[in-house]
């Protein structure tokens, strides 16, 4: 994962990495999914479009089509990682997981304790690629997709039995457990 970078744009559509502290698979240990769908909701509240998704272990790949709010992108997905590790810490506190919560929280650098941060639930920086034509979209969809049966995962067979993942309605035509705009009608919205 690259340091931090700025995103030097304020709306388009991205594929946004979000992966958990070192890796730990958080999401799964807290069933965490809906906080994520809870950050989803709030993007979609503020005008922005979810376009595909998987929800995973231990991260997120997600595509947004941001419109232009006045915020930066940056700011938007930091502050929604703000939002999530409060929810995944509270969560964390109720399962009594007081061995990861002590880890998370020796992980937290002097200086960011300076500025009460308590906890580490997400990598510093997050990956994003600017999604400019439809083969390249596509290309993100598919690999978004395939993520839940590929490498060490193997979570299912096939990509449209994973359940907190777009795969079912981009290969059924029916919404699954969070609806999502199709990429394909983006292109007649103005941002």
């Amino acid at each position: 994962m690259p340091g931090r970078q700025n995103i030097p744009f304020t709306e388009g559509t991205f594929f946004i990495t979000i992966v958990c502290y070192n890796h730990i698979s958080i999401i799964e240990i807290i069933e965490g999914y809906d906080i994520v769908y809870k950050w989803f909701d709030y993007l979609k509240k503020q005008g922005h479009y979810i376009n595909g998704y998987v929800i995973m272990p231990n991260h997120i790949h997600v595509l947004i089509s941001f419109i232009n709010t006045g915020h930066s992108i940056n700011k938007i997905v930091g502050n929604g990682k703000r939002f999530m590790a409060y929810e995944m810490i509270k969560r964390l506190q109720f399962l009594k997981q007081d061995v990861l919560l002590k880890y998370l929280s020796d992980q937290v650098s002097d200086k960011k304790t300076e500025r009460n941060k308590r906890h580490e639930i997400w990598n510093l920086s997050f990956d994003w690629k600017e999604c400019r034509d439809y083969k390249f979209l596509n290309q993100k969809l598919e690999y978004i997709h395939d993520n839940p049966c590929k490498g060490k995962w193997d979570l299912c067979k096939a990509p449209v039995d994973y359940r907190h993942s777009s795969a079912y309605y981009y290969l059924t035509g029916n919404q699954g457990v969070y609806e999502v705009n199709n990429i394909l009608e983006i292109n007649d919205i103005e941002f």
